[in-house]
């Protein structure tokens, strides 16, 4: 039997209870029953008045796990309190904890606010960094992936600076074995893997820095030698286009804003941010909390909607 996901409600200053209500209104009674919402009940009724989604909470309605923190419910909208950032840990928490015991098959995030997420005395990165913590130490993989592209990032939330020199052979090679596990993982028989290349045209034998022969060539070749369909480096002002256009099923890259600026600009409505490696399942929508809209009814669900469709396909994948 699959069993259920569960959508953490995010800040609630933020986008995510509105997002939430959209899309369940657009999915409808009938798509609920494998859907567990964590959060605040009256702020996803005030959400649900704002949207104009009449959805019903509790008993004949959508399930909701109602989770108290002082000061949630007059947390004021679109801005940053340690009120919100506590409840959003909070809600995270209570995800990881019902995961960890099969309870669910996968947690999908709703977003949080790492300034709210400080005030509240909880300093990591996001939702990475913390879901990082709650696992024990392990370090996952970011994924994002979208109908035509894919990417899985050697690095992410660092400097410009620590990205060169996370790229090592060793950590290139383990982001190479991460996708292809998961990949598989999902369907994918042979995945198709692409390694962009760090420097511009890959270093242009070695005018534009040697990183990528000296850490990128041997990581690849260590990679295809235990069977994987991997190249590169390739260079990345191209190899993006390529795999979009369906040469590959995904592209290592190097760093945060080589894959994420790609992605985001062919499916920014419907990609969805997947962490690999932790011990449980989790996705997200690939969008921030976005208080110049929140708690308007502007926002767009669209990505939910996408995320609560790949946390099914994580959640049946076992």
């Amino acid at each position: 039997m699959i069993k259920p996901i569960a959508i953490t409600m995010g800040d609630p200053a933020g986008v995510g209870p509105e997002v939430i209500c959209k899309a369940l209104a657009e999915l409808g009674p009938e798509g609920w029953d494998d859907i567990r919402v964590i959060g605040a009940v009256q702020v996803l009724e005030r959400a649900n008045k704002v949207c104009g989604t009449g959805l019903a909470f509790g008993n004949g309605g959508l399930q909701v796990i109602d989770l108290h923190t002082d000061g949630v419910e007059d947390a004021p909208a679109c801005t940053i309190s340690a009120a919100a950032g506590e409840a959003a840990y909070r809600y995270i928490l209570a995800a990881v904890g019902m995961a960890k015991s099969g309870e669910i098959g996968c947690m999908v995030t709703a977003p949080i606010n790492k300034e709210a997420l400080h005030a509240a005395g909880h300093k990591f990165d996001g939702h990475t960094g913390l879901l990082s913590h709650l696992a024990g130490g392990i370090r996952p993989n970011m994924l994002l992936t979208s109908p035509t592209l894919s990417t899985i990032h050697v690095s992410a939330h660092v400097s410009l600076a620590d990205a060169i020199r996370r790229c090592k052979r060793e950590r290139v090679l383990e982001v190479i074995r991460a996708g292809h596990e998961h990949f598989r993982r999902v369907g994918v028989d042979a995945p198709r893997i692409a390694v962009a290349g760090l420097n511009p045209h890959c270093g242009e034998g070695g005018m534009f820095g040697t990183e990528d022969d000296e850490q990128v060539v041997p990581a690849v070749t260590e990679a295809r030698a235990a069977g994987i369909d991997v190249v590169g480096p390739l260079s990345g002002d191209t190899v993006f286009a390529r795999a979009h256009h369906g040469e590959f099923d995904l592209v290592v890259a190097q760093y945060h804003d080589q894959g994420h600026a790609t992605v985001k600009l062919i499916a920014f409505d419907t990609a969805v941010n997947v962490t690999v490696g932790l011990p449980f399942d989790r996705c997200s929508v690939d969008h921030g909390t976005a208080f110049d809209i929140a708690w308007t009814g502007k926002a767009d669900h669209t990505n939910m909607l996408a995320a609560i469709a790949y946390g099914r396909k994580l959640a049946a994948a076992d």
